[in-house]
């Protein structure tokens, strides 16, 4: 896979929701759904339906890399 979609973006962050819910007062996200939800907002600030996997940063990169591989395996 060369791109990501909104849409699997999306997947991706609820993915890592729901293995790690929101914390503290602040409802903090955990450290894989921040660093997607950085690429997220980018994409609907500019309109993107998808974006290139290599204009990810290393974190999201991995969050994304790991949800791939957790989810191909069900």
């Amino acid at each position: 896979m060369l791109y990501i979609t909104i849409q699997e973006l999306e997947g991706a962050i609820n993915y890592w929701r729901n293995l790690s819910p929101a914390r503290g007062d602040e409802l903090s996200l955990c450290a894989e759904a921040s660093s997607l939800a950085k690429a997220y907002a980018l994409m609907i600030i500019q309109g993107a339906q998808r974006v290139p996997l290599d204009v990810l940063d290393e974190s999201a990169s991995v969050a994304i890399q790991k949800f791939i591989k957790d989810t191909q395996r069900s």
